[in-house]
């Protein structure tokens, strides 16, 4: 009576003792994990989306609206659609000499009223003649044809630092030219400029070597950010229009397809390459060539002949012959095969030039059990039939 209690007793304590075991374990796997990792932050740069991702001028359009500016931001100048204020500011970053000579005249005009125009010299690598370059020319400057070297710079307070590495430096062959800054070096033969602000009517136009210091990835420098500033200076807080031109950097479409398009268009060839193989035809292995025949179609009819005489079927094969005679008698006298007894023979006679008796014997059924009269009577209807 007293085991029961004290089998129970005895697995209610080993439950405790299970319980407690779990959450000792348990503490000592959160301890290890607490003691050997720790939660760290990690920055990583995204891949730039939207505008961002074809407008190198994206940052700066930004800056400037953050700063109170009146900004627009365009992949063309398009002056008939977007007319040019005298308080407005045009940068364009791109080859000045896409620009067509009467948008250059026009540009030159719109400076003069008070404009505030920003462009680049041509990028190194090819011969400038002067006609190449008309709004240049009309502002007595010439590009040099060496190769571009860094020119060092030192913005606000700043430490010195090197800029315009990749853009072209010029010159002034216009003595009268009323340059209120620049950045330049002495060289052999005069002042070499990677930088300079001209005067023109009542405006200004900016000529700068390069402008990459303005793109998305370069403009967080804090020295780009202060020779930014520096550079839109003339109409900054003018209620004008900062017009920010920009050349498309879009790579070709194929570049975009092998750089990303590639995990859309991997799984889609695959797709048709399992549809291909599910719609082709299914190919056993190589059968062998099919046995010629071993017996010519005469020498199967000369079988079953034979095998009908063997067994005493002589009337069968008789009246086979006998039909083939009657057929061709129909096919070349069919007078002759209209009539009957006697004078069929007379008339089949007269037409082979057998005698009558030859005729009769060989139109006569064999005799039973006869085999040389059998012979005998289907080699007179065979020549019967040849005579015909």
């Amino acid at each position: 009576m007293s085991a029961a209690p004290a089998s129970r007793g005895r697995r209610a304590g080993l439950m405790v003792a299970l319980t407690v075991l779990g959450v000792v374990v348990a503490a000592l796997a959160v301890w290890w994990f607490l003691d050997t990792h720790h939660r760290v932050e990690e920055t990583l740069d995204l891949p730039p989306k939207g505008e961002a991702s074809y407008n190198p001028l994206y940052a700066l359009k930004l800056s400037l609206r953050d700063a109170g500016q009146r900004v627009e931001s365009r992949q063309r100048l398009r002056l008939s659609e977007h007319p040019l204020k005298p308080a407005d500011t045009v940068l364009m970053v791109g080859d000045v000499r896409a620009l067509p000579v009467a948008d250059a005249s026009a540009l030159l005009d719109w400076v003069a009223r008070g404009g505030h125009l920003i462009v680049t010299t041509p990028p190194p690598g090819v011969a400038i003649e002067d006609a190449d370059v008309p709004l240049l020319t009309e502002l007595g400057i010439a590009p040099y044809d060496d190769a571009p070297e860094c020119m060092g710079l030192r913005v606000g307070t700043f430490e010195r630092h090197r800029e315009f590495c990749k853009g072209r430096r010029f010159y002034f062959y216009d003595e009268e030219a009323r340059v209120e800054a620049a950045w330049s070096e002495r060289n052999e033969d005069g002042l070499d400029y990677g930088y300079a602000r001209v005067a023109w009517g009542e405006g200004s136009v900016d000529v700068i070597a390069e402008l990459d210091f303005l793109r998305n990835d370069k403009l967080e420098d804090g020295p780009h950010q202060a020779l930014t500033r520096q550079l839109l200076q003339p109409n900054w807080d003018a209620r004008g229009t900062f017009h920010l031109i920009y050349s498309a950097d879009m790579p070709p479409l194929w570049k975009l397809l092998l750089d990303h398009g590639w995990r859309v268009l991997l799984p889609l060839l695959l797709a048709l390459l399992v549809w291909l193989w599910m719609r082709a035809e299914r190919l056993g292995p190589l059968l062998p060539a099919p046995a010629a025949d071993r017996r010519s179609l005469l020498e199967h009819v000369q079988a079953s002949g034979e095998h009908l005489y063997r067994y005493g079927r002589r009337a069968t094969l008789y009246a086979a012959v006998h039909e083939a005679f009657m057929r061709r008698l129909r096919q070349r006298d069919p007078y002759a095969a209209a009539l009957d007894g006697p004078a069929q023979v007379e008339a089949i006679a007269r037409r082979t030039g057998l005698s009558k008796d030859e005729v009769e014997a060989a139109l006569r059924y064999p005799r039973s059990g006869d085999r040389k009269d059998f012979v005998q009577r289907i080699a007179r209807l065979l020549q019967l039939r040849r005579k015909l």
